[in-house]
């Protein structure tokens, strides 16, 4: 028998953890799993806020069969129509085929989309402000396009307060033992989170400071996105941090050094400017190795720090392939507020520290803080000082700036 696990009054979370799934959208890590959150809402009317993934539909319908006990299902709001939300709809359907499916227009094509046997008859458009009364509860609806996709809307709870925020305030990381911002270790939970938003959410910073703005309007007692931890204690506090996500602010001024090296010399560069930034007062470092971090990894520390060293040996002419999905994303983002330095080696040829700079000179939010640094084969004496200079300057930038935690 599955317990029900309260949210508030007639609301209880029955979502369903994760641990097989190696990669999230099959391309990134999630070592520590991933929730996929699903709502019920016991009322006069009964309501589930969206379901799970392929691989967890059948311990979910389990669930829910459980919990209902006989009762009819009437409404499934689908928030966002991206499989690890919609997959158990099928399922729920077989069992439930009356249930009448809530969405909005632009959701409704997709459905049917990635199923041409959709019940288009079950389906009920909802619009902006538009409101679903379950009895003593009252669903309004707001849309959130392109956080992250266009159909993208969220669900809100009249009575209670409820924010059903689709993938806005979500994150990795299973939810076990708790499931609330004040029952779990939170740094552990936000580090998951930021995983999850510059990962997938970061390209539309704009669209989320929109969408924060026109939620600001709610009374929100608790925040229930669609994958990690809810959040009741502290829901400032989650909203401004989400909001410095989305506007490219640091956290913190440390610095994030990524490099590209075949046969080790860019790596001891890049050891060079590591132990240069500890001795001018930096000690927030972290140092990768393109070839052995996943670059989603990389890209969540990036998020979190202001400084920002890059460096890649040159391989057929261009930057070493690691580095390259790396740029890619970041460019694809448009990466801002951030101390930039570049640096890396050659032998016969050049193309790491030009691909580089040809990168950086595309977004003008990087500020370079030193010249680049090309050594050929093993850094010389001279490529050391340089290197140096790279993290002085950017100590000097780091250390003037204004950054609060």
């Amino acid at each position: 028998m599955y317990k029900l696990v309260k949210i508030a009054n007639d609301i209880s979370w029955i979502g369903v953890n994760d641990f097989e799934k190696e990669r999230f959208e099959n391309y990134i890590p999630i070592p520590n799993g991933v929730s996929y959150n699903s709502y019920y809402i016991d009322d006069e009317k009964t309501c589930i806020i969206d379901t799970v993934d392929a691989n967890t539909t059948s311990t979910f319908v389990q669930k829910l069969k459980e919990i209902l006990n006989g009762r009819q299902l009437d409404y499934v709001v689908i928030n966002h129509v991206e499989p690890d939300h919609s997959n158990g709809l099928h399922e729920v359907l077989k069992y439930y085929p009356a249930v009448k499916i809530i969405g909005n227009n632009k959701s409704l094509g997709m459905l049917k989309a990635f199923d041409s046997n959709f019940p288009v008859e079950n389906f009920i458009a909802v619009k902006e402000g538009d409101e679903i009364d379950l009895g003593k509860h009252k669903l309004t609806f707001a849309m959130i396009p392109m956080v992250h996709w266009p159909e993208s809307m969220v669900t809100y709870d009249k009575e209670d307060k409820i924010l059903f925020s689709n993938d806005a305030f979500g994150g990795f990381g299973g939810v076990y033992g708790g499931i609330f911002d004040d029952e779990v270790d939170l740094s552990f939970y936000k580090s998951e989170m930021r995983k999850y938003y510059s990962n997938i959410i970061g390209k539309f910073g704009a669209q989320v400071v929109n969408a924060i703005k026109k939620l600001s309007k709610l009374e929100i007692k608790y925040i229930c996105p669609a994958h990690g931890i809810l959040w009741r204690k502290d829901i400032g506090k989650i909203i401004s941090i989400y909001e410095r996500w989305a506007k490219f602010e640091p956290e913190t001024k440390g610095v994030v050094i990524i490099y590209g090296s075949m046969y080790g010399n860019t790596a001891k560069m890049a050891e060079i400017i590591g132990l240069q930034l500890r001795e001018c007062g930096i000690t927030d470092i972290r140092i990768y190795d393109s070839s052995k971090t996943d670059p989603a990894d990389v890209i969540s520390r990036i998020w979190k720090y202001k400084g920002l060293i890059i460096g890649s040996c040159a391989h057929n002419f261009a930057v070493y392939p690691k580095i390259v999905p790396i740029l890619h994303k970041l460019e694809n983002y448009g990466i801002k507020n951030k101390y930039f330095g570049i640096f890396g080696n050659m032998m016969w040829s050049g193309g790491g520290v030009k691909d580089l700079k040809e990168f950086a000179a595309k977004l003008p939010g990087l500020e370079l803080v030193a010249e680049p640094v090309e050594a050929q084969g093993a850094p010389k004496e001279a490529d050391i000082e340089k290197l140096k200079q790279i993290a002085i300057k950017m100590a000097e930038k780091l250390n003037a700036d204004k950054i609060s935690d």
